[in-house]
């Protein structure tokens, strides 16, 4: 699917072509691309339901819907209405008596839910590896990992069979994912869009958000999702970007090049950089998140199952984790010895608005219009290698550290952030470029991605083989 959601939308209304063609069309490609393992479930019956109650609405001529009739796939921790909710692991399965309110809004809208995508397992990961319901796979390279947690919603869109959806972003699961599969992704500013009817991971850091092939069409659902629309963007030669230290100091040789070659295009477009240090912000980042991230997990899981599938206690949902690193981080760093205490965690809560001021600050100093870094260091990796470890420049670092490190300072920060694609690696991979604004500047932020898109060579194949 090439056409814009919008133009995809308005072919619907002017009656070129139908909501159930596009529905059929969407439920054959997830079912001829099963072994990228991106659905949990498909509700091709419930989908197409609701396409012929679109077309008939239609052919009655009943009033405009923006996104009338487009297939949309939606990450497996959020409830829609009559479907299952998993979070991609044995020990959760209720069926959602109402859809969580951002789902709501798509639907209002006339987007359809064709299925819920899988995850890393409670969508605690960055490589989608899960074990209870298979790894999902890169379309690019199917031996490769897709990022986490929301790949399966990146891999339905980078494969082609859906043109947008929805994900979840802590510490990264949105920007990652679409870094690795090619695609665009979008985490709002914490707060703007709401978590209700989701699960949680950490609520201080937890927000839904947007993923699409492009950034006008992660825009336009941000758009449909806030009732608003972006402002012009200064012209990018009225734009000073912010290369951010330590976030561009260890990276793979394919990334570094695209990395430089993405600059050398900006900077020839006539945007201003500026080097900037970042280095003790990320290290009080990692400080203060980790502590109210392994707390939260904790209080916020035992408050949804209470809600919501009340039978199960959390010990007994975390007994039945199938995923070996998932496990050991809620035995051991949620739930066991190195959990932080409650003082650890009011400490850390109280440093946070210090840490968000400190980037406003260097953001005010450098009178920078956007942050810019490579979303993750290194491309897609091996699954079968690389669960836990990964070899970046000759080194073997832990694959979850690593590849949060770049996307960890606007979880706590509250910045928006967005990755789009700006090439492809050594090993033939896609490398994001991530752009973090001001908080609450969302739609600032999405304006300028747009300049900044033009600017960058698309990427020449969805990598489907």
């Amino acid at each position: 699917m090439t056409t814009s959601l919008r133009q995809l939308s308005e072919m619907v209304r002017k009656r070129k072509i139908t909501a159930t063609s596009l529905i059929e069309e969407a439920c054959d490609n997830a079912v001829a691309h099963s072994e990228l393992d991106a659905f949990i479930c498909l509700d091709r019956q419930g989908a197409l339901q609701k396409a012929q109650c679109i077309d008939n609405e239609l052919k009655e001529g009943s009033n405009y819907r923006p996104l009338a009739g487009i297939p949309v796939v939606v990450k497996d921790n959020m409830n829609v209405r009559g479907m299952q909710t998993t979070a991609g692991t044995p020990g959760m399965n209720f069926q959602a008596k109402a859809s969580a309110p951002i789902i709501e809004n798509l639907e209002k809208a006339g987007a359809i839910v064709i299925g819920k995508t899988n995850l890393h397992e409670l969508a605690f990961g960055v490589t989608s590896n899960n074990a209870a319901y298979g790894a999902v796979r890169n379309p690019w390279d199917k031996c490769c990992f897709p990022g986490g947690s929301s790949g399966g919603t990146a891999t339905a869109i980078a494969a082609g069979i859906v043109s947008a959806g929805l994900g979840t972003d802590t510490a990264g699961s949105i920007r990652l994912p679409a870094a690795l599969t090619g695609i665009v992704g979008f985490r709002p500013s914490t707060g703007c869009l709401s978590t209700e009817g989701i699960v949680p991971s950490v609520p201080a850091f937890d927000t839904p958000g947007p993923m699409a092939a492009n950034v006008e069409d992660t825009a336009y659902l941000f758009e449909i999702l806030t009732g608003s629309a972006p402002p012009q963007a200064k012209p990018l030669n009225q734009l000073r970007l912010g290369l951010a230290h330590p976030l561009f100091d260890n990276l793979s040789p394919g990334v570094y090049q695209a990395f430089k070659a993405a600059l050398h295009s900006l900077s020839s477009a006539g945007a201003t950089l500026v080097e900037i240090d970042l280095s003790s912000l990320v290290s009080a980042v990692l400080d203060v998140g980790f502590p109210i991230g392994f707390h939260q997990m904790k209080t916020a899981m035992t408050q949804f199952l209470a809600s919501y599938q009340p039978n199960t206690q959390l010990a007994e949902l975390v007994a039945m984790i199938k995923s070996k690193d998932v496990k050991a981080v809620y035995q051991e760093s949620v739930m066991g010895p190195k959990a932080p205490s409650n003082a650890d965690y009011q400490t850390a809560l109280k440093r946070m608005p210090g840490v968000r001021d400190s980037y406003l600050k260097i953001i005010q100093q450098h009178q920078l219009d956007v942050i810019v870094f490579p979303t993750a260091p290194i491309e897609a990796q091996p699954i079968s290698t690389s669960s836990n470890q990964l070899e970046l420049n000759g080194k073997i670092l832990p694959t979850l550290d690593t590849l949060i490190h770049n996307n960890a300072t606007a979880a706590v920060t509250g910045a928006p952030g967005i990755s789009i694609p700006i090439g492809r690696g050594n090993n033939g991979l896609p490398v994001g470029l991530e752009l973090d604004g001001v908080p609450g500047a969302d739609l600032t932020l999405l304006a300028i991605a747009k300049e900044i898109e033009l600017q960058i060579p698309p990427l020449v194949s969805n990598g489907l083989k």
